[in-house]
């Protein structure tokens, strides 16, 4: 598709929003301890209830917002968000207790429309045939972010536990300035629709979702995969801890490794792959590459192996454009913010399940005591990709 002002807007935007993100993660480990979490395990699962919150607070409030941004347009949405965001980082960088932390990952949650609506944005502005790989440069953005927030946070983890936070809320607040002065509307007049009552649930908006037809397959698959990919947001760190005895640094470079491996995948090798082979053969890379991954890293005893399976594991990350692209297709223009809304609220559900469920399987795997595997939740995550496989045979275009 070609690059336009507003596009190169939303990619910045969100690479921005992303080293915000990134840059907590190196310094979870620690913070877990720094309000009383007493061993890594515990750590573990308490930043999984953080996680589960947020995404909790996401999933009831994501389609509300998507349909918001239907009726009233992406920009005055996208600026309350990053207005939220930044206070969140505030909040975060105050805090002194768990408790503190927790009320700050929900107000986060709520205001989870920057990604919603920048993808709503990117609908607006592209061909349907395009937004495979439009989709692609979001993951890219995110990737370049995840590049620079993880080694920043892992510095600046060496300044104060704390100063991440504050260096989060100081990009999130250049975000809202960026969008405030140069962030055109992209939904016109014609295609937007009436928020109404129904719209304040959402449940009723992932069942008009799920009703749309061609809809449901390409939603669960969503739905599964971002439940298994949820492995590493929740327990990277802590995983490295215990396997590798990894610091904070260490963990960042390696998150920043890996997010150089995701920009590559999404803005270099997935254009050039659906251009030749299209999406759906690609989808299927992604889905073998993903497999490969949570065997690996389940598996991996040594950090040589983490280093060659590292940059197959990446090529996983085509999927969720490639399913969203899918699911996109299936709509009209004045429905975009809906089903993206319902796609963040799937994965908030995911994300609400993933930590708990990821964590104690990593805190019962990880006693010595015990059958001691601390890589048995990217076992369980390469088992709950294998459940989807059959679906994804589904999507496979009809000839004409």
């Amino acid at each position: 598709m070609k690059i336009t002002g507003p596009f190169l807007f939303i990619l910045a935007t969100l690479m921005i929003d992303a080293i915000g993100i990134g840059i907590v993660f190196p310094i979870m480990p620690d913070l877990m301890a720094r309000v009383g979490a007493g061993s890594t395990a515990e750590g573990a699962l308490w930043g999984g209830i953080m996680m589960s919150a947020y995404a909790a607070a996401m999933f009831l409030c994501g389609p509300v917002i998507g349909s918001l941004s239907d009726a009233y347009g992406r920009r005055p949405i996208l600026i309350a968000a990053l207005v939220t965001l930044t206070v969140d980082y505030v909040i975060m960088a105050m805090a002194e207790t768990y408790w503190v932390l927790l009320v700050g990952r929900v107000i986060a949650g709520m205001a989870g429309a920057t990604y919603i609506t920048a993808t709503a944005y990117i609908s607006d502005i592209a061909k349907p045939e395009e937004r495979g790989a439009a989709f692609g440069m979001i993951g890219a953005a995110f990737g370049i972010g995840f590049v620079f927030g993880p080694a920043l946070g892992g510095l600046a983890s060496g300044w104060h536990i704390t100063a991440p936070f504050w260096i989060a809320a100081l990009l999130s607040a250049v975000n809202v300035a960026f969008g405030i002065f140069a962030l055109p509307e992209s939904l016109k007049p014609a295609n937007r629709r009436p928020f109404g009552r129904r719209d304040l649930n959402p449940f009723g908006s992932i069942i008009r979702a799920f009703s749309v037809a061609g809809m449901a397959v390409p939603l669960i698959c969503i739905f599964v995969f971002e439940l298994a990919n949820m492995v590493y947001a929740t327990l990277w760190a802590f995983w490295g801890r215990e396997v590798f005895g990894w610091d904070g640094f260490t963990i960042g470079l390696s998150l920043s490794a890996y997010g150089i491996l995701i920009a590559v995948v999404q803005a270099g090798i997935l254009p050039q792959l659906t251009r030749r082979l299209g999406d759906y053969r690609t989808l299927w890379i992604a889905m073998v590459a993903a497999l490969i991954g949570f065997a690996g890293f389940g598996f991996a005893g040594s950090v040589w192996v983490v280093a060659v399976v590292l940059p197959i594991a990446s090529l996983a990350d085509m999927a969720p454009p490639l399913l969203t692209a899918f699911a996109a297709n299936r709509v009209g223009e004045d429905q975009q913010g809906l089903v993206q809304g319902v796609i963040a609220s799937l994965a908030s559900v995911a994300a609400v399940v993933a930590p708990l469920f990821l964590t104690s399987v990593f805190e019962r795997f990880s006693d010595p005591e015990g059958l001691y595997l601390p890589g048995a939740p990217f076992l369980a995550a390469g088992l709950l990709t294998a459940s989807i496989l059959p679906l994804v045979l589904l999507l496979r275009p009809k000839k004409p």
